[in-house]
């Protein structure tokens, strides 16, 4: 089944749900399934909120480490140049976060640490 398009509750198509539901209504989503050869149509609606205070980001998790890559891994280099990684010449290593790092699966490539 695959999302093919999705309303907010103020366009067409999303007037009478917003209308039944009021400000609890996220969304409206049309989905396909080719097999069933079916369009359903689904809402996101809010159930219940209450306060809620995001996590303090570990200031291990932002470090700078030092990450040693061969020249013949193009893919892996090209993997964390993406994630935001910067090559370093004079010290022939790249510099990645340390969340990143681990988030590639790369943290056996760590050498040093290149700052905080």
């Amino acid at each position: 089944m695959r999302i093919r398009k999705t309303i907010q509750p103020q366009q067409d198509g999303a007037k009478k749900l917003l209308a039944q539901y009021g400000e609890q209504l996220v969304c409206v989503r049309y989905r396909y399934d080719d097999q069933q050869r079916k369009r359903l149509k689904t809402i996101e609606i809010i159930v219940e909120e209450e306060p809620w205070t995001p996590p303090q980001r570990s200031a291990l998790q932002e470090r700078i480490v030092a990450l040693r890559i061969a020249v013949t891994e193009g893919t892996t280099r090209r993997q964390v140049k993406a994630a935001g990684g910067t090559w370093h010449s004079q010290q022939q290593v790249w510099h990645l976060r340390y969340d990143r790092v681990v988030a590639l699966g790369l943290a056996s490539r760590i050498v040093t640490k290149a700052g905080s």
